[in-house]
């Protein structure tokens, strides 16, 4: 799922995206090895493995500039390129 407009540009600065994902680190830490409750310790697995999808492999790499398309326009019909 990506994130929407809003979400990517709050989570735009990397500390952000890197304190949560560090927060849940620690927090799986916490209930797998202290408490050791394995409900928890799914869900919050989950979470962290949501959140480096997320914040890392699939974030946009760069905030489009307002009135630029975000994918490159298809050749006008008729210009194929170069004849020979």
């Amino acid at each position: 799922m990506a994130l929407k407009s809003n979400d990517a540009n709050w989570f735009r600065p990397m500390w952000r995206r890197v304190s949560i994902t560090v927060f849940l680190a620690i927090w799986l830490a916490w209930e797998a090895l202290w408490n050791q409750d394995q409900f928890w310790a799914f869900l919050v697995g989950a979470a962290l493995l949501y959140s480096l999808y997320n914040f890392f492999y699939a974030f946009p790499k760069e905030e489009p500039k307002n009135g630029e398309p975000t994918e490159p326009a298809p050749p006008p019909p008729g210009e194929d390129g170069p004849r020979p």
